[in-house]
């Protein structure tokens, strides 16, 4: 890997659940549902680390952590995205930069985007004004806007540490 920059685009969906906890960026947001899933189902940070693997092409989260290993079943994907950091550091490569949006119904992400822009700078080692998190509400469009779950794109840049 030689390139100077590499990009990567991920996304992720997780539909409600009743009795989860609804964490989004790291961050634990109060709600009447979560997110189902095999870990906590942060759709954010599993798009994020998945825009990481593909600027990597190393994959997806699915190979790195399946859904069939019970050692992951509500692992905190702070930790996952933060493994998969060290891959992007083993490359020699540096966030430059990465843009987020978070689609779903409710509830309001505005609140919630500086604890999870802090959040993610930190577990990537890159300034928080590295980070931007947007939210749409689809509206009311799709499974995000009859609010049955939700969903993440993200696109990241890479940069090669300077040798």
């Amino acid at each position: 890997m030689n390139n100077k920059f590499r990009t990567g685009i991920g996304f992720d969906v997780h539909s409600f659940a009743e009795n989860r906890k609804l964490i989004l960026g790291g961050v634990e947001i109060p709600f009447e549902k979560g997110l189902a899933g095999h870990s906590d189902a942060d759709v954010l940070l599993h798009a994020i680390s998945d825009a990481i693997l593909g600027a990597l092409a190393l994959g997806d989260i699915g190979m790195h952590f399946p859904d069939t290993d019970m050692k992951y079943k509500d692992a905190d994907s702070s930790v996952l995205l933060t493994e998969i950091y060290k891959l992007v550091r083993q490359k020699k490569y540096s966030i430059g930069n990465l843009d987020a949006v978070i689609m779903l119904q409710r509830p309001k992400i505005s609140p919630y985007s500086a604890a999870m822009k802090k959040k993610i700078s930190s577990l990537l080692g890159t300034n928080a004004d590295n980070i931007s998190i947007k939210a749409t509400t689809t509206e009311r469009l799709g499974f995000t806007g009859r609010e049955e779950g939700v969903a993440a794109m993200v696109t990241v840049l890479l940069s090669k540490d300077d040798e």
